[in-house]
């Protein structure tokens, strides 16, 4: 019998502190365009585009999961079904194998990619937007960490030379795919584990 992934669960969709009720009317996507300025397009499900206002960090949700237990910043964060996607500053996509090889990962399967211009992302639900009586499908692209307002200022970029993080200048890019490359690989080598003990397993039953 094939080894199966343990289930990856999420909790419903929150709004943020202090966030008011949802108002898009008809259209949960609708939020994004008239609150945020992103770019929607397609649909449905309506689609986030990518290189515009931010690009997308992708990576196994397993290995998102632990990055968000390490004191690492982040911007917004998002799941759906296995894959978690951390929202980085426009621009950083075309800097990740650079940094992959700079931090001596370059050449290591991770299962760590990158969305920037002419990228699109399902739209996860707004945050705030009620939750049917069903609850979301399952696999549906949800929010862990929602956006606000204003948030593109302060996605994990690259800082500027002579500056480093901070409160001002948002969450340092280098930290955050350091600390996704670490854990992608540490999932791959536990996934692998878990696979051999399962063959092991069926071969003496």
């Amino acid at each position: 019998m094939a080894p199966t992934a343990p289930p990856f669960t999420v909790p419903l969709p929150r709004a943020p502190f202090g966030a008011a009720p949802f108002e898009g009317g008809p259209d949960p996507a609708s939020w994004y365009e008239r609150v945020l300025g992103w770019t929607v397009a397609g649909g449905p499900p309506a689609q986030l585009v990518t290189g515009i206002r931010f690009d997308v960090l992708e990576l196994p949700a397993d290995a998102g999961a632990a990055v968000l237990r390490r004191p690492v910043a982040t911007g917004p964060v998002a799941v759906m079904g296995r894959r978690m996607r951390f929202l980085v500053a426009a621009g950083a996509a075309d800097e990740l194998e650079g940094l992959l090889d700079w931090l001596e990962w370059g050449g290591v399967a991770l299962d760590l990619a990158a969305l920037g211009t002419g990228g699109r992302i399902t739209a996860p639900v707004p945050p705030g937007h009620p939750v049917d009586a069903q609850g979301s499908p399952r696999g549906a692209a949800v929010w862990l960490r929602p956006p606000e307002q204003g948030c593109e200022a302060l996605l994990p970029a690259l800082p500027a030379p002579g500056q480093g993080s901070g409160p001002t200048r948002g969450p340092d890019l280098v930290r955050l795919v350091a600390a996704a490359a670490t854990e992608c690989h540490r999932a791959r080598l536990g996934r692998t584990v878990r696979t051999d003990r399962t063959d092991q397993a069926v071969a003496f039953s």
